[in-house]
């Protein structure tokens, strides 16, 4: 049974060898501190790219009219394509992967409240481009373009931040009027946009924009999500079957990508999936090779301490010691070394990644208050995976101290003796 003596003689032994335990340690520490830091790099990474396309939507469809680049049926090239709102219901019928769905109509003004005036792009919208597009806005700042301003065609408008600052200074927008042209618009909501965007856009209802700004005809643009099109063969075949039915409806050649634009973020989304995935994978690859570099460097100073000892062991063995005691020594010398130092080596890596993030979020990094985005945010490490490493060097320590130390104490104590001199 273990007992105090053990561990005062265990550490009798690592001080007077405080040299070749140093080395056990610092490989140790410095491959479990190496990976957490490389880890804590990747997700840095990732998490970086991934927060700039925070909100956009993984699975949207952008569509938009383009020109004919080949005749069709008798029709000359050139042609412009133009959408109708028949297409939309045609559209929900023969797709029904298509989800949230909103047509677009595009009008720049300008817009006035008493002496105060900027220009801008209206934006005639549904309801659901909102959750399409991740455009929020909180319940202190009034609402978004709802079903009943869609069917009355209202004249209510949502204004970017920027739009509300300069038109309304230091007072609420909500509720009060912006003039453009001979038309008054109510204030209904102003959306959040961390970045005020001068360029950002304010929303009205798409019917009241079809009326005023597109003679009551058609739109530019559509935009919709996708359910249950993950795959990119999925999302391939969907784009073709879409450009047959508009093809056929708008009459133009199916095979003409220049008829109608078309932005599958989902094919987006999947290479830089890929790419960081990809770098996750190279950045495991060296962290891996940088804890094997430790675990070797491990072993081979345990080897060495086992063979410098095997002249003790002949002792201990010559006065009475078990081979057992002297093997549980050994791995117990091991295990508090690499345990210990790998500890260290964990709250190294962990401490570092967590001040870096402290001062990132203390510099604002990732807020995007006038700045434009990052590449970089947040780079820490799964605790679990640093604890899993940790123990990974653990036991590849105590498995090289003990496959030596068991060789070691099977030779006789006469052969241990002459083997040490």
């Amino acid at each position: 049974m273990f007992d105090f003596d053990d561990f005062r003689e265990i550490w009798s032994t690592i001080r007077k060898n405080k040299l070749r335990t140093f080395l056990t340690g610092f490989s140790v520490s410095w491959g479990i501190f190496m990976l957490i830091l490389l880890l804590g790099a990747g997700n840095g990474l990732r998490n970086g790219v991934m927060h700039n396309f925070r909100n956009m939507s993984m699975n949207r469809v952008q569509v938009w009219g383009g020109y004919t680049n080949k005749p069709w049926q008798g029709m000359q090239s050139g042609r412009s394509i133009r959408f109708k709102e028949t297409d939309i219901e045609i559209l929900r019928k023969r797709f029904p992967e298509i989800d949230l769905l909103s047509a677009n109509v595009w009008h720049t003004d300008t817009l006035r409240v008493d002496g105060d005036f900027l220009n801008g792009e209206l934006q005639g919208v549904f309801p659901d481009h909102a959750k399409i597009n991740y455009v929020n806005v909180y319940t202190e700042n009034g609402r978004f373009i709802n079903d009943a301003d869609m069917r009355e065609q209202r004249k209510t408008i949502v204004l970017s931040p920027r739009m509300a600052e300069v038109l309304f200074p230091g007072r609420n927008a909500v509720g009060e009027y912006v003039k453009t042209g001979d038309i008054m618009w109510q204030v209904v909501g102003v959306y959040n946009d961390d970045e005020k965007n001068n360029n950002a856009p304010a929303y009205i209802p798409f019917t009241t924009a079809r009326s005023l700004y597109n003679k009551g005809y058609g739109f530019s643009s559509l935009s919709f999500t996708l359910q249950g099109v993950v795959s990119k063969e999925a999302n391939a075949d969907f784009e073709k079957r879409f450009r047959t039915v508009m093809a056929r409806l708008h009459k133009f050649d199916p095979t003409d990508d220049n008829a109608i634009g078309l932005w599958n973020t989902a094919d987006n989304f999947r290479m830089m999936n890929n790419i960081m995935n990809g770098i996750t994978l190279f950045i495991w690859v060296v962290g891996i090779g940088t804890l094997i570099a430790g675990i070797v460097g491990v072993s081979n100073i345990m080897l060495i301490t086992v063979r410098e000892r095997t002249k003790e062991f002949g002792i201990r063995k010559a006065i009475g010691a078990k081979p057992s005691s002297i093997l549980r020594l050994i791995i117990t010398e091991s295990l508090l070394v690499t345990a210990v130092f790998g500890y260290i080596g964990m709250l190294g890596g962990i401490g570092l990644t967590e001040l870096v993030n402290s001062a990132m979020e203390a510099a604002g990094v990732g807020q995007n208050v006038g700045q434009g985005g990052t590449i970089f945010l947040n780079p820490t490490v799964n605790i679990h995976i640093a604890l899993a490493s940790t123990l990974l060097i653990v036991a590849a320590g105590v498995l090289a101290g003990y496959f030596p130390a068991r060789k070691a104490v099977k030779i006789s104590a006469i052969e241990a003796m002459r083997e040490g001199d």
